[in-house]
């Protein structure tokens, strides 16, 4: 059984930021099929800060801590900074990850960045 720290477990049974944004700016969607977990971001965006961010994940504990991190790290950031946040960053904030769950982080961060990319697309075609 893989141990949890006090940070992942906080996150998986108190996830913050849950649910949809009906009228989001941007919307990113990563899933890996071979653990089946699945996570979509949204975002709003005004003068270039994610003012708010949520997620809807399906998956382990270990993918909703993710989520719940994801979503605090980038809310109140710039995009420049948000489009910064790492897989990395994500597991070192949670203070680590058991070795078979660091897919999970990647897919946070991966689906924060289509998010953001959404954004982009649709402002540039404006």
């Amino acid at each position: 059984m893989p141990t949890y720290s006090e940070k992942v477990m906080d996150h998986f049974a108190n996830p913050r930021n849950v649910g949809e944004i009906e009228d989001a700016d941007g919307v990113g969607s990563e899933g890996n099929p071979v653990c089946g977990d699945m996570m979509e971001f949204y975002i709003k965006v005004d003068d270039g800060l994610l003012t708010d961010v949520k997620y809807k994940t399906f998956g382990c504990g270990a993918a909703i801590a993710c989520s719940s991190m994801v979503s605090e790290m980038a809310k109140g950031k710039t995009l420049e900074e948000a489009k910064g946040i790492t897989n990395r960053d994500v597991a070192a904030e949670l203070e680590g990850l058991p070795k078979n769950k660091l897919h999970c982080s990647n897919l946070g961060a991966d689906a924060l960045h289509k998010a953001i990319e959404d954004y982009e697309s649709k402002a540039r075609e404006g």
